[in-house]
């Protein structure tokens, strides 16, 4: 894969002069990922749930709208376990405006289900709702210019979609192998046998950068910055590692001889083991780390700040040998550490970043955070242990933290508080609130008036959702990131109840639309 965007040329420039916008100082914000949003197309979509979405964090006086990975995901709907790092999730290009552009009419759109994600159902139905629009499409100066741009990914990204379609789903390393180890004259032959699928997919992916750029745009023009999240680590079954092999532990097949994981830690007794390839590291520092540069240009394109997930790894990594079947036996593998940042930073300006810092972290790792100035992450359901909890605000040393109430591994916080409510957790939580009964919106007023620059609370949290409506639980793999809010859940009382507590607590930060 040759990335020829920005990178390399006035890189910093050209990420800014892409829309992203400043990040504010002491302010707050919610997490919600845009599938969860409400509407009637199975799945949230960047149409016009999402604009009121944005209309309800500048009523409620919020300044930042935290997402997942914005990326195709996997069958389960895994935003972290994606066909690539660089293209847009096709579940969220909008439904709406695709009718309303007469690509779709509205009986091809009629019964489709709400409620919860139910991605068996939804990931067929959308994709023949796109290859319907599509073939009413016509080309536009628009989408060359949006070829020509995202010519760095998005040949080989869409001719590994079309393969995929070709060879029904299987991982590239069961294609022939003059494909699945991209001999020249095979590759060339069959991009022309496969002109049309191709294009496909790069109607889709200019479709998803359409909409999101409208949303984000909105999204900024209210004041709201958009903290987008950056995995550690890829699928092997995706493009990057299909293009890129070699900066990869891989076999002569193509497997990977070793894979990522964490030790046994709070969610796990035996760790997690995440199966996805691991970096070689020493490749891609003599690249210049091009393909990582690439990949936070990209992130920094579509959002204005971002969570860089597992930061711990870029210090030491937990490797574990492939085969197997828990993360126990692994060992700590040295990262790129300050190396990669270094180029980064020369390439692209500034870090603007949230540094998730949780698990097992060393004093290694929290200097290469500090070095770098990052923020770090605050979790209050870690926090009840005892006094001297890192995790409790009275401990936050200084300004320099994102604070939540969980993320979207944890369990809700009314569902935390149900579990706890029997143990020491929950005695000191009611010791630490002053209250006999503590709500949802107790531990928030916690998150908010403590020092952490920005306080990020989860959408389910602000509704005082139970278990049922967790996100994910790590460790399984199956019946996670299907939730969506209610219809009528951003109710203008619910704004009023969250900006008057921001207010309480100086997060409130007033634009005006421009």
């Amino acid at each position: 894969m040759i990335f020829r965007s920005f990178c390399g040329r006035a890189g910093a420039q050209a990420v800014r002069a892409l829309g992203r916008a400043e990040v504010p100082g002491r302010a707050s914000g919610v997490l919600l990922h845009p599938t969860s949003l409400a509407g009637p197309y199975g799945s949230g979509e960047l149409g016009e749930e999402a604009e009121r979405f944005v209309g309800f964090l500048r009523e409620a006086g919020q300044t930042l709208w935290q997402v997942l990975p914005l990326g195709p995901t996997d069958a389960e709907g895994s935003p972290y376990s994606s066909p690539s790092a660089f293209a847009g999730n096709p579940l969220l290009v909008s439904t709406d405006r695709l009718v309303g552009e007469g690509l779709l009419r509205e009986g091809e759109v009629a019964g489709v289900t709400s409620g919860d994600v139910d991605y068996a159902e939804v990931f067929p139905e959308k994709m023949e709702r796109l290859r319907q629009a599509f073939s009413r499409w016509r080309p536009e100066a628009e989408f060359e210019t949006f070829r020509e741009r995202q010519a760095g990914w998005l040949p080989d990204y869409t001719l590994f979609m079309a393969l995929k379609e070709r060879y029904e789903g299987r991982s590239w390393t069961g294609w022939p192998e003059p494909l699945a180890f991209r001999e020249a004259e095979a590759l060339q032959d069959v991009r022309r046998e496969n002109e049309r699928e191709i294009r496909f997919w790069e109607f889709v992916q200019w479709r998803f950068f359409r909409d999101w750029g409208r949303v984000k745009s909105l999204a900024n023009r209210a004041g709201v910055r958009v903290v987008g999240d950056v995995p550690i680590f890829i699928s092997h079954d995706s493009a990057d590692v299909w293009a890129n092999q070699g900066e990869f532990y891989l076999d002569e097949r193509g497997e990977p001889t070793v894979v990522a994981g964490v030790p046994p830690d709070y969610f796990s007794e035996t760790g997690q083991l995440w199966g996805n390839p691991l970096y070689r590291w020493d490749r891609m520092e003599r690249g210049g780390y091009r393909w990582w540069v690439a990949r936070i240009e990209m992130a920094l394109t579509q959002c204005d700040l971002i969570r860089l997930d597992h930061f711990r790894g870029f210090e030491a990594y937990w490797e574990v040998e492939a085969g197997e079947e828990t993360a126990e036996s692994g060992r700590w593998v040295a990262g790129p550490g300050e190396k990669l940042f270094e180029r980064i930073r020369s390439d692209l300006g500034d870090l603007p970043m949230i540094a998730e810092d949780l698990g097992d972290i060393s004093d290694e790792v929290r200097a290469l955070r500090e070095k770098l100035a990052l923020p770090g992450m605050k979790v209050l359901q870690f926090g009840f242990s005892g006094p001297e909890n890192p995790f409790l605000p009275h401990n936050y040393r200084g300004e320099n933290w994102a604070v939540y109430t969980g993320t979207h591994d944890n369990d809700t916080t009314e569902g935390w508080l149900a579990g706890i409510s029997d143990s020491s957790e929950g005695d000191l939580l009611r010791r630490y609130t002053g209250r006999e009964s503590v709500g949802a919106w107790d531990v928030l007023r916690l998150a908010h008036a403590s020092t952490a620059r920005w306080s990020i609370v989860p959408m389910q949290d602000l509704l005082g959702l139970g278990s049922e409506s967790r996100m994910n639980t790590p460790g399984t793999s199956t019946g996670n990131w299907r939730w969506r809010m209610p219809e009528g859940a951003m109710s203008s009382s619910l704004a009023e109840k969250l900006r008057d507590l921001t207010e309480v607590y100086g997060r409130t930060s007033e634009t005006d639309d421009q």
